[in-house]
């Protein structure tokens, strides 16, 4: 019997010319899968290209697989059309299936590669049996590698590339909000004193993104910094729509905006307790594989409204008092275009009687100003068509300018007709989503990541107007996504994932240590402290100096991913992210305490 099934087995190969496969290329390419997908977050001050390899290089291996098969691999042709076109129906039916989170760039990264990978292995396994078996048994292996993916689903990618997963039946956070959201507590507007009220909301304390200069610098706290002696205290937590959102605050009130469902919404929270005292929700759903759900601007506090834009283009005053809408305009329209890949994401400016914004439109619609107590078009300027920070009222040379940086360079414009006051080209091909700095009314500092770097331009007057001159470039500081700090003459903020310290004076770099991922930093500027929030949620207390990373104290605030900008009011921590916000007493100096 043995003899007649070898004889059967050299029959079939000689009649289906079966040969051994070359096995080196697959072998060789599934190196390269490994290297493209890993290598990449190893390499310190790499360009840009460097991260589109762990990107796109394990698809395009496995693409090359594809070739290898066909081509270059020994195989009959009734297999090579049969191995080809087992994937590709596999690849299809696996896509339709899945959760529509794994879509997109966990496709690229994930199920594609998986399943080419599994191919590869089971034919390198099963190079010298001269059966077409072993083209079936390597589909299948195809199949079993992308079917991992049916049982994920995807909150979008941390600032390593790497996917957020879960289980597929296992419910979101946002799923988790919305079944909690009845159990959360109230506070009626009423319980609060008209006087107060009024008085917060004409001076708020923290008016909108990173404060009231938009750089993240606090002031008035003096902090302990024993935190083993003294913890800080939880006051609470409550569970949160997603979005990347900061808060604004006007003394007990916090405003941010979430995803809930099919609408996007603008809430009031009461800062003592976190029950939520009013919310304004409009029906809009901004969902993208890389950055996730929901909205990614801060609401701004001014003249006793807010004003907040969302991930889908909705541009809103408010009534702060009671959420009531005053006016609301869809950039879609005025930009006349769609929503950029990661959304809508500027924080509305409010510069005089003018309320601004980035909308990376077309020809002059590139920034948009609008009245703020009507919302009729007051001005509309050319712009980058792509930028993911927010404009910023900055004094430049004693003049008030309207400061915007995006894929283009930087802009400065007059905030009540939005005249041109300098255009100073910088392009940088992926996306800018970071504040400028102005240092000094003539200094400005030119942030940007992935493998760019940092700039500082010397600003200065001319009979031509307004010039701009490179003093330094940097890339020492490659802040991607995370807004540095500026104080007594260095910066303070992220390399990439690796916390680092940059001299203000040439760019050159005073230390770089503390991996908190991609997270953010707020300057207590009155203590030399900064407060680190790290993309994992653990906050981190370090003291600013040039002379070395020196961390002083941490707890873990938040579960999960953190990207959110954290504010600090007085003794009090207010922290969220994507599933959940928490409010802590800080430790204070006995001297703030008394008062």
């Amino acid at each position: 019997m043995a003899e007649q099934s070898s004889t059967e087995a050299e029959a079939e190969a000689i009649s289906t010319n079966l040969r051994p496969l070359r096995v080196w290329p697959p072998v060789l390419l599934l190196g390269v899968m490994l290297a493209t997908r890993y290598v990449p977050s190893w390499i310190d001050n790499g360009p840009a290209a460097i991260w589109m390899l762990a990107a796109f290089g394990p698809l395009l291996a496995g693409f090359m697989i594809l070739v290898w098969w066909l081509t270059f691999s020994r195989a009959s042709w009734l297999e090579s059309l049969l191995g080809v076109f087992g994937v590709v129906l596999a690849t299809i039916l696996i896509l339709v299936a899945v959760h529509p989170t794994m879509r997109g760039p966990a496709t690229m990264v994930m199920t594609i590669p998986m399943g080419f990978a599994g191919f590869a292995i089971a034919l390198i396994l099963l190079s010298r049996m001269l059966s077409v078996q072993r083209t079936i048994i390597a589909l299948l292996e195809a199949v079993l590698g992308m079917s991992y993916s049916l049982l994920l689903k995807s909150d979008g990618m941390w600032g390593n590339f790497a996917i957020g997963l879960t289980w597929r039946w296992q419910p979101t956070p946002e799923e988790r909000f919305l079944a909690s959201k009845r159990e959360i507590g109230v506070t009626t507007i009423e319980s609060y004193g008209a006087e107060q009220l009024d008085a917060s909301l004409a001076h708020p304390e923290w008016p909108g993104f990173r404060g009231g200069e938009r750089n993240s610098v606090q002031h008035g706290s003096q902090l302990q910094t024993d935190w083993t002696a003294n913890p800080p205290q939880e006051l609470w937590r409550v569970p949160v729509g997603p979005a990347w959102s900061s808060f604004a605050v006007a003394g007990k009130l916090l405003f941010t905006q979430e995803q809930r469902d099919d609408n996007e919404a603008v809430v009031c929270y009461d800062a003592d307790t976190g029950s939520e005292v009013w919310s304004q929700e409009i029906e809009a759903r901004f969902f993208d594989p890389l950055g996730g759900l929901g909205p990614r601007s801060t609401p701004t506090i001014a003249d006793g409204s807010l004003f907040a834009m969302g991930a889908t283009g909705w541009l809103m005053r408010l009534d702060a008092r009671t959420g009531e809408v005053t006016w609301k305009v869809d950039l879609k329209e005025v930009a006349e275009r769609e929503a950029p890949v990661w959304g809508f994401s500027s924080s509305p400016l409010v510069a005089e009687d003018v309320v601004v914004v980035h909308a990376g439109g077309e020809d002059d619609r590139g920034t948009l100003a609008f009245d703020m107590h009507t919302g009729k078009p007051r001005w509309q300027a050319p712009s980058g068509s792509d930028s993911y920070g927010s404009p910023q009222l900055a004094n430049i040379g004693g003049r008030s300018a309207v400061v915007m940086l995006t894929n283009m360079g930087l802009e400065l414009r007059g905030p009540d007709d939005g005249a041109p006051l300098l255009d100073y080209p910088w392009k940088h091909p992926g996306y800018r989503a970071l504040q400028p700095q102005v240092v000094g009314g003539d200094r400005v500092l030119l942030p940007t990541g992935m493998g760019t770097g940092t700039r500082l331009v010397q600003l200065a007057d001319s009979d031509e107007g307004l010039l701009a001159e490179e003093v330094w470039t940097s890339r020492n500081m490659k802040p991607d996504f995370n807004d540095f700090v500026v104080h007594q003459g260095y910066l303070y903020g992220f390399d990439d994932s690796i916390f680092a310290c940059v001299s203000l004076e040439d760019g050159s770099r005073a230390w770089k240590g503390g991996r908190y991922g991609k997270g953010q930093v707020l300057l207590l500027a009155d203590c030399d402290l900064l407060l680190v929030v790290s993309e994992t949620g653990d906050v981190v207390l370090l003291q600013a100096t040039a002379e070395k990373h020196q961390e002083l104290a941490r707890f873990q605030a938040l579960e999960g991913k953190t990207w959110n900008h954290p504010v600090v009011i007085g003794d009090r921590l207010y922290v969220r992210n994507a599933a959940e916000a928490a409010c802590f007493r800080l430790p204070v100096l006995e001297t703030e305490a008394g008062l």
